[in-house]
């Protein structure tokens, strides 16, 4: 394997370890970047608009933090010597956008099911969302304390789930690094790709999409307690994808 770390992929690996680091010390004082830094449901009143970019760059653990940084160590050097430095910056933030926007299309579909179904049984939503404001040190009323204050009658199940949409942060490079290992199966199709689960080899050409269905399998299965945001792992495959392809079949046209 060609031990070159290429420009681009190294400062991403510093600048999301930098980030995990600085976010576990200040946990440690009582303070949660994750708060800032995650990303939010868009009509969140935790969302600001500077977390669409900077939720690429929060990791819920190390383990998580580990297998990302792993994947772009072992594909984006790859892609990046393949593309070059500005294009792979391209397809990455691209991929980490795409992750984003499909993972928060199909929430805003729940959502609006959710808010319809509570507005038509009078439940005062807005109180629900003063409730669900946090601060740095992720502090805010809480589901016991809102709760009470929602009038008899309520479906506690749905306040519940709208409540969890204001209030669960999307965060990791997973979505922009799935870009990047959808570009590498584009760029070297007949690469063999080791797989850990189950421990057999597989050509990428094989791995994308069959990587894809499986996310879009478990996307739509919502197992209990799967806080993986299977979706935007898709999202980041398609549009690394498609970039991709796109960049090669125009590759004597522009740089």
């Amino acid at each position: 394997m060609n031990r070159y770390l290429p420009p681009i992929t190294k400062n991403l690996l510093i600048v999301n370890v930098i980030m995990f680091v600085a976010a576990w010390f200040l946990q440690t004082k009582g303070i949660y970047l994750d708060v800032v830094f995650a990303s939010f449901f868009p009509l969140s009143p935790n969302f600001h608009w500077y977390q669409i970019i900077s939720h690429m760059f929060m990791h819920g653990g190390w383990t998580h933090l580990f297998f990302n940084m792993f994947a772009l160590w072992m594909f984006g050097s790859a892609v990046e010597q393949a593309f070059g430095a500005k294009k792979f910056l391209i397809l990455y933030f691209v991929s980490g956008l795409g992750a984003f926007v499909l993972f928060n299309l199909m929430n805003f579909w729940e959502y609006k099911q959710t808010v319809d179904y509570l507005t038509s049984n009078g439940t005062p939503l807005y109180d629900v969302v003063e409730y669900a404001k946090f601060n740095i040190h992720r502090e805010y009323l809480g589901a016991n304390a809102w709760m009470q204050t929602l009038p008899s009658g309520t479906d506690m199940t749905a306040a519940e789930g709208f409540f969890n949409f204001l209030t669960s942060p999307m965060l990791g490079a997973s979505g922009a690094i799935c870009g990047v290992l959808a570009a590498f199966g584009v760029l070297f199709p007949d690469s063999v790709i080791m797989l850990i689960f189950p421990p057999i080899p597989l050509k990428a050409k094989y791995f994308i999409p069959l990587y894809i269905l499986l996310e879009l399998y478990l996307s739509f299965q919502q197992a209990q307690g799967d806080n993986v945001a299977h979706l935007a792992h898709v999202g980041g495959a398609v549009f690394g994808f498609f970039l991709a392809r796109y960049w090669i079949r125009n590759r004597y046209r522009w740089n």
